[in-house]
């Protein structure tokens, strides 16, 4: 049965689209045996892997984003236009506004240039969709505003083991989840409090963004957080076994030695 709470306003939930679409993916997982769970096989399947690892993403950035100070609106999981698309957030500050677009990409190494983003050596079109939402948000609020509004996009990496800047796009920002809020509370001013005040209530009605035939997702948040507890349950328990094959290595290997050691003495 899908949990959601009656009092929860539009783009209050983090990763909602992606949490949904793990769970429906997971749902044709089998329970795992006994046998499978005392070896911390992992609950997850090929295809709910990268759903997973992305609502871990974007719960990540929704807490760094809260951290943000009273004179920032943000919103979660914002649908745009007729296809079920999503924006993983928006922020809107006196700073402007800003899409953000978060890609978790566990241990990989990442290349920044002016025109390409690469991932463990491999091209991406990050840069380039992340580009396109904020087009696309500036289309809506413009539209719905008439005013003229620039919306800057933003990739935030999480998970991640290094990052090298060769050249910093122009027109995109590229940062780690612990740069965003530090970086946002950084940025000039550019929105007056007036302006800011009519793109917040025009951001925060979903009739705004998506077309009536979008439904809003349903999450059960409290499935999502017993999948992750399995998930960290395996884990503990795969490192927990190679410990004790490291220990047990350890063991052999100094029996052997001090056999040999004995054997070298009587000798």
């Amino acid at each position: 049965m899908t949990t959601r709470d009656p009092t929860e306003q539009f783009g209050s939930t983090p990763a909602a689209a992606v949490i949904a679409a793990c769970l429906q993916t997971q749902s044709s997982v089998p329970t795992r045996s006994g046998v499978s769970r005392l070896f911390g096989r992992s609950p997850l399947s090929d295809d709910s892997r990268p759903w997973y690892l992305g609502a871990l993403g974007e719960l990540q950035v929704a807490q760094q984003l809260a951290k943000l100070g009273a004179g920032w609106t943000v919103l979660h999981s914002v649908p745009i236009g007729e296809r079920g698309s999503d924006i993983d957030h928006v922020v809107i500050g006196t700073a402007g506004v800003f899409t953000i677009d978060t890609k978790f990409h566990e241990d990989a190494r990442i290349w920044v240039g002016s025109k390409r983003l690469l991932v463990s050596g491999q091209k991406t079109d990050h840069l380039r969709n992340s580009r396109f939402e904020a087009q696309r948000v500036t289309r809506a609020l413009t539209a719905i505003t008439g005013l003229p509004i620039d919306t800057r996009p933003v990739i935030v990496l999480v998970g991640i083991r290094s990052i090298t800047i060769r050249e910093r796009p122009a027109d995109v920002a590229v940062l780690r989840d612990t740069e965003l809020v530090r970086w946002l509370n950084r940025c000039p001013t550019t929105l007056d409090a007036d302006v800011r005040e009519r793109l917040t209530i025009a951001l925060g009605q979903r009739d705004h963004w998506a077309a009536p035939s979008v439904q809003a997702p349903e999450v059960d948040i409290q499935a999502f957080a017993a999948l992750r507890h399995e998930v960290d349950s395996a884990r503990r328990a795969r490192a927990l076994w190679v410990m004790t094959i490291m220990a047990g290595s350890v063991a052999v290997a100094a029996t052997l030695a001090v056999n040999a050691y004995s054997s070298l003495l009587r000798g």
